[in-house]
């Protein structure tokens, strides 16, 4: 190997892991995870606001590239400055709103967040598998139910979000 291609490898290495770290929120001093849902949040109510396309689109760039970063990255169980998943996982909670409002977006968080920590059913089964399909996972079970929560909030009490 040469030195400019190690070079190159380690700069590979090192977007990776910023990517991994969701753009640097995992680097948080304190509670990383929900310092990542936070900003996702904010930047998935953005682009929810756009375009729902646009919404599902970073939901796929976030797990596909979220994928390659924790491999490329060579991330070893599921440390705390991982949070490229609860940027994937928001994302995708938020796609059980009808629209941005406050209220919507504050329970879409907090559902999230809570299905994330708890890791109550299938999120605690997709915790405990291993590399970075596990890594992920969890966070997209658990964004994909809360989702479902909202979509049947939603359904039954049309005004409850906003």
């Amino acid at each position: 190997m040469s030195p400019a291609s190690g070079a190159a490898r380690r700069i590979v290495r090192e977007i990776a892991r910023w990517i991994a770290a969701g753009f640097g929120t995992g680097f948080a001093p304190v509670a990383a995870g929900t310092v990542a849902s936070a900003v996702a949040t904010l930047m998935g109510a953005a682009l929810l606001w756009w375009s729902p396309v646009a919404l599902v689109v970073a939901v796929l760039l976030a797990t596909f590239g979220g994928l390659w970063a924790v491999r490329t990255a060579q991330v070893e169980g599921d440390p705390g400055w991982v949070v490229i998943d609860e940027f994937a996982g928001q994302w995708i909670a938020l796609l059980g709103l009808a629209a941005v409002t406050p209220i919507g977006l504050l329970a879409a968080f907090l559902l999230f967040r809570l299905l994330d920590v708890t890791k109550l059913g299938p999120v605690g089964w997709a915790d405990r598998q291993h590399g970075a399909a596990g890594i992920m996972a969890d966070d997209l079970i658990a964004g994909a139910l809360a989702a479902g929560v909202l979509w049947a909030v939603r359904s039954h009490w049309p005004g409850a979000l906003g």
